[in-house]
């Protein structure tokens, strides 16, 4: 996992527009093989941290929704568009974070986010145990969605995923990395053989389970066996 600093310049370029959204680079990278077959350091705004759960937040009046996981030292923010990191503040009530003009301030079931253009009010909703290695072991990202059901597991130690869709049986398949933009927070994965050919696109950004509404700080979408699917999913660091 890095640990991506250049998100507070990021931050303080997309929260100014109220957290709409901001530019990333392209996928302009061609594909290559990961070095030495070992699996690729993801970006840091894909992890929840050291927190232990994330949180969803909805925002007015931009109707925007977010969501939040801290360790009571540093709070990582995801929108619909991407991701920040805030460390906390000092504050005589609830708890603070801000980074230069940018600030968030929960206290309860509530929220506040400053930035240069405005506030936004923000009421909590639902909230999602984080997963961890103990539960996943071996596994440094995974995947889900419904509406077909299948999911996706990024190995630990190697470029290696399983993806299981609708009613096929689990697959193990070997990748190689096309993009990897730590400070847009974003991984593309392709395949590595001829066939069968897949594709893995991982945004960091608020996202929610279509059917439970739990949030997760990555939107995926795996093209597979001539299907497209999308969802969310979570990177998973050591315990």
């Amino acid at each position: 996992m890095l640990d991506s600093t250049p998100l507070k310049a990021l931050g303080a370029a997309c929260l100014g527009l109220w957290l709409v959204g901001c530019a990333t680079s392209p996928d302009s990278q061609p594909p290559r093989p990961v070095a030495n077959n070992s699996a690729p350091l993801l970006p840091s705004s894909l992890f929840p941290g050291s927190a232990e759960r994330f949180r969803a937040w909805h925002c007015q009046p931009a109707h925007q929704d977010l969501i939040s996981a801290d360790n009571d030292q540093v709070l990582r923010l995801w929108s619909l568009h991407g991701a920040w990191r805030l460390p906390q503040a000092v504050v005589a009530s609830g708890a603070r974070y801000q980074d230069g003009e940018i600030s968030f301030w929960e206290r309860g079931d509530t929220a506040r986010v400053e930035t240069p253009r405005g506030q936004l009010a923000c009421s909590a909703g639902g909230e999602r145990r984080a997963m961890t290695r103990a539960d996943n072991p071996g596994v440094m990202f995974k995947a889900v969605g419904t509406a077909p059901a299948w999911a996706l597991t990024l190995a630990h130690d190697t470029p290696t995923l399983t993806v299981q869709a609708g009613d096929n049986p689990p697959e193990r398949l070997t990748y190689m990395i096309s993009t990897l933009d730590n400070d847009a927070g974003r991984v593309v994965l392709e395949s590595a053989d001829v066939a069968p050919f897949f594709r893995v696109r991982i945004d960091a950004g608020a996202c929610f389970d279509k059917t439970s509404r739990a949030p997760y700080p990555a939107r995926v979408t795996l093209t597979y066996q001539g299907e497209q699917y999308s969802g969310c999913g979570q990177g998973i660091a050591p315990d």
